[in-house]
């Protein structure tokens, strides 16, 4: 199940498609480069990736990532390392424990009772909120349809131990 109609929004749209294509990219460099560490950032131009890697491997991999995610691998759309995968199971332990401490307290201010047991009740939800995580990188923030967008410069900028890359993408 995705949300289709997401990708008619101009913006949004093109965030969740560079979302999927920075993903794919994090992927593709994985199965290449075990061990590298990298962290991406999408936005409507395309995405930002800070890996120690070269240009030219980063480019490389974004055209295959792109090629791939049109051949139809839309699994590489969805990582285990997004922030999605821990954001989804956190508002959901917070809502629980607000709850939680709303309906135990009622009109008095809470006590550490309260305060024990809406913990104790945020924890089992985190745990079990987990599988929300991918699920909602499938259906709302990415997008493995890339349609006709593709990848139209990669440029590369030194970052301390690393380089910080951005990955345009147009149509």
């Amino acid at each position: 199940m995705t949300a289709p109609w997401l990708d008619r929004l101009p913006i949004l749209g093109a965030v969740r498609r560079n979302h999927a294509l920075e993903h794919a990219t994090m992927q593709v460099l994985a199965e290449k480069y075990k061990g590298v560490q990298m962290a991406g950032l999408s936005n409507p131009q395309g995405f930002l990736l800070v890996a120690d890697l070269p240009t030219e491997i980063v480019t490389e991999a974004a055209l295959e990532a792109e090629k791939r995610l049109k051949a139809g691998e839309n699994q590489l759309a969805i990582h285990p390392h997004c922030g999605t995968n821990l954001a989804a199971p956190a508002l959901a332990a917070g809502a629980a424990a607000w709850l939680m401490l709303w309906a135990s307290s009622g009109s008095k201010k809470p006590r550490l009772p309260q305060f024990m047991i809406a913990l104790l009740t945020a924890l089992p939800v985190f745990i079990l909120a987990r599988p929300l995580g991918p699920l909602l990188q499938k259906t709302l923030t990415t997008s493995a349809e890339q349609g006709d967008q593709r990848v139209t410069r990669v440029a590369s900028t030194r970052l301390r131990e690393s380089f910080l890359h951005k990955i345009n993408t147009g149509r």
